[in-house]
């Protein structure tokens, strides 16, 4: 074999997309010596975006203050390749953030824009954010208020909302973050459909892990709503309704409105920032793999979104995952090749989970033993 690509997603916390790079990388070294390994650890916008992008297109990293989760100043990364930054709202906004002082109505994403804005006052046109693992539910208005959006009441008033305070937007004026942004795209990463609010929205769905009882989930989804109603009378469009509107506390809603930004799957973001395409016509194998491969999975996540890919080019994919569940033959039909599970004996979870690596290198090993032949 001539190029073997690794591009895994992580074994949620028992083995990052890093670490799997790494030891694949060993074990391919260790038995094809002369073929190109290529490694792609890949970021789904949450917590770990930002090393991803730096391992994976060799970017520099962007130490930045910005205002934490409580307005309180805090030491931040973004990543830079060429004029690209990737922010990681995780970063600014990031649920560990908080300990065990939660507090959804509360919590500011105006750390998030001042990523943004370094970002752009120093050079990039493309901004690719990562939406995940947050701590807030202010629909990005923070990040907005940073960038130059100017948030009114009915007086007339100016304020930076907060999730316990979107009820009182009356209107925006987005013409400085305009100005700021002109020449530039903003693109989200984001890996859930969630509406802005409802039942299925950031709110009902995600306040809960954020510290939210369900008063305050109540007043949130109103809050919510409230600024939705607003959006639809500035914008002209339902972007409440838009898949995604309610990632990350609806901050998708928020870059839609307040950046003129769009949505976008984080695996596909991933594969067109390396240009996985091109990457692929050299290609003899790809590995890939994520913590559970079932029918969820078939979504479009991020083994699936890498075996259509390759899929379309005749490359073989082989998934390298925790555990298989049910409906995971589906992804035969999807462009995955081969399936294999680390699971090397019948053991429960809390035992097997503290030997992830050890037996992750052991079917690694296996599988390529008999490429090698």
């Amino acid at each position: 074999m001539k190029q073997i690509i690794i591009i895994p997603d992580s074994f949620k916390g028992t083995l990052s997309a890093v670490e799997f790079c790494q030891l694949g990388r060993e074990v391919v070294e260790k038995h094809l010596p002369d073929c190109r390994v290529l490694t792609i650890p890949v970021a789904d916008g949450g917590e770990g975006t930002v090393d991803c992008f730096v391992h994976a297109l060799q970017a520099r990293r962007v130490c930045v203050a910005v205002t934490g989760p409580w307005g309180e100043k805090v030491q931040a990364e973004y990543a830079v390749h060429e004029d690209t930054a990737f922010v990681e709202m995780a970063q600014a906004a990031g649920l560990p953030m908080v300990g065990e002082r939660k507090d959804p109505s509360l919590t500011t994403t105006y750390g998030v824009g001042e990523l943004i804005r370094h970002a752009v006052e120093h050079g990039c046109r493309n901004i690719v954010v990562g939406l995940g693992g947050s701590c807030t539910n202010d629909a990005g208005t923070g990040a907005a208020a940073a960038l130059g959006v100017r948030f009114r009441d009915e007086s007339g008033a100016e304020f930076v909302p907060t999730g316990s305070t979107m009820c009182r937007i009356a209107g925006y004026d987005t013409s400085a973050a305009q100005q700021l942004l002109s020449g530039c795209t903003v693109t989200a990463m984001c890996d859930i459909d969630n509406p802005m609010y409802g039942p299925q929205g950031a709110a009902a769905i995600f306040g809960p892990q954020k510290g939210a009882d369900e008063a305050m989930v109540e007043r949130l989804d109103a809050g919510l709503r409230s600024l939705a109603a607003v959006m639809l009378r500035q914008s002209g469009r339902e972007i409440a309704a838009i898949p995604g509107a309610g990632a990350a506390g609806a901050f998708g809603a928020g870059i839609v409105a307040f950046t003129g930004g769009h949505l976008k799957s984080g695996i596909e973001t991933v594969l067109d920032c390396v240009q996985f395409d091109e990457l692929l016509r050299d290609t003899d194998m790809v590995f890939t793999g994520e913590g559970q491969l079932d029918s969820q999975s078939l979504r479009g996540k991020v083994v699936i979104g890498i075996a259509r890919r390759a899929a379309a080019q005749h490359v073989p994919v082989t998934a390298i995952v925790g555990s298989v569940g049910e409906g995971a033959e589906g992804a035969y039909d999807l462009g995955v090749t081969s399936v294999f599970s680390i699971n090397r004996r019948a053991e429960d979870f809390s035992v097997s989970r503290h030997k992830t690596k050890e037996n992750f290198t052991a079917t690694m090993d296996a599988i390529v033993r008999l490429l090698a032949r």
